[in-house]
């Protein structure tokens, strides 16, 4: 079975970095943990980390958190469901809302719960996934500040996560402009503007992030140690706090070129032959994994000469060269990028450790 290991010790040292970091500039920062999928002794690490605000978009993540630490804020971070009211309440300190019918119903249901529950408001800055339109913010805000145990407690935006829109320093000025607007006109006060998550970490070494930008949300570049603009590893962070393994279960030399009349495989794919190809043979290795755990884009061979020739649905197929490395049952590493890392923790089939 390939397995994945979570390194204690590296992910402690980015955790560090990154306090460091958002501590130097005055900035409060939340870990974000969905990557994990509930992986209790994963969730664990990151409990122990000293962190004291955890964020997910799984309820039941959530839950885990509070029994591992319950003095853990806990975030939910997406627009809550109308089924998950009662779980969100009890389990989720704060979450992310864009509709005055959902908070209304969160209202009703901390009441019940005789709870005060947080809520951050989320704004449309361009990336077209959740977020309240500008023009209707102050509407909005009067019809929330009139409902009885909801506490405002931060404005959010979320960018390059479904368009790609990056951020800048332009947009988050607008951000923390919509904010110093609602205070004044409502005379309220809202602490944080939760504008920042692992694509805006560059803005802060550029010293382009505008002051009022004071909460950061964090997953990938804790994991992965990654600058997503330069799509480089940070320098003094690490890049392998999650590794793939996975066993050579064939190693035979092979054509290069495949031998037959050739169609679409069962992915769609139709694959293109190189000419000069013809007549060559190299070292060819499947591997205990496929499609089903992960695609193979998502895939970063930690040793050289390495090229990922394809994959079925239970196995990859890699091209070896001449091969001066591997043999049948060694296994083989891989560095994982942030959505695949997702898949294969996701995966049943694909067993967890820690290092």
């Amino acid at each position: 079975m390939a397995f994945i290991t979570f390194d204690k010790a590296k992910l402690n040292h980015n955790y560090a970095f990154l306090d460091d970091m958002f501590k130097s500039h005055g900035i409060k920062w939340s870990i974000v943990s969905k990557l994990l999928c509930g992986n209790r002794d994963y969730v664990k690490i990151l409990c122990d980390t000293g962190i004291d605000e955890i964020c997910d978009a799984r309820i039941s993540n959530l839950e885990l958190v509070k029994k591992i630490n319950p003095n853990i804020q806990t975030v939910y971070i997406k627009p809550p469901a109308k089924r998950s009211i009662k779980s969100i309440v009890k389990y989720a300190d704060v979450s992310f809302n864009t509709q005055i019918e959902t908070i209304k119903w969160l209202s009703e249901e901390a009441g019940k719960q005789n709870k005060t529950h947080k809520i951050v408001i989320m704004l449309e800055m361009g990336d077209l996934r959740e977020g309240v339109m500008g023009d209707d913010l102050m509407d909005f805000y009067e019809s929330v500040f009139k409902l009885p145990n909801i506490e405002v407690v931060s404005f959010g935006t979320n960018l390059n996560c479904l368009h790609g829109v990056m951020p800048s320093h332009d947009k988050l000025i607008q951000l923390s402009l919509y904010k110093q607007l609602v205070e004044v006109k409502f005379n309220r006060k809202i602490p944080w503007v939760t504008g920042g998550t692992s694509v805006v970490i560059p803005l802060i070494f550029n010293q382009q992030l505008p002051r009022g930008i004071n909460h950061f949300r964090i997953g990938e570049t804790l994991y992965n140690g990654i600058n997503l603009f330069s799509m480089e590893t940070i320098k003094g962070m690490h890049d392998d706090v999650i590794m793939l393994y996975a066993e050579v279960i064939e190693l035979i030399e092979k054509p290069k070129v495949p031998i037959g009349d050739m169609d679409a495989n069962p992915s769609g794919e139709i694959f293109e032959i190189n000419e000069e190809d013809y007549g060559k043979t190299s070292y060819r290795a499947i591997l205990d994994l496929g499609l089903l755990d992960i695609s193979p884009e998502f895939l970063m061979p930690e040793h050289e000469g390495i090229e990922i020739t394809g994959a079925s649905s239970d196995m990859l197929v890699l091209d070896l060269g001449d091969n001066s490395r591997y043999k049948v049952g060694d296994l083989v590493p891989f560095k994982i990028k942030y959505m695949g890392a997702l898949a294969l923790m996701n995966s049943d089939y694909i067993e967890k450790k820690v290092v």
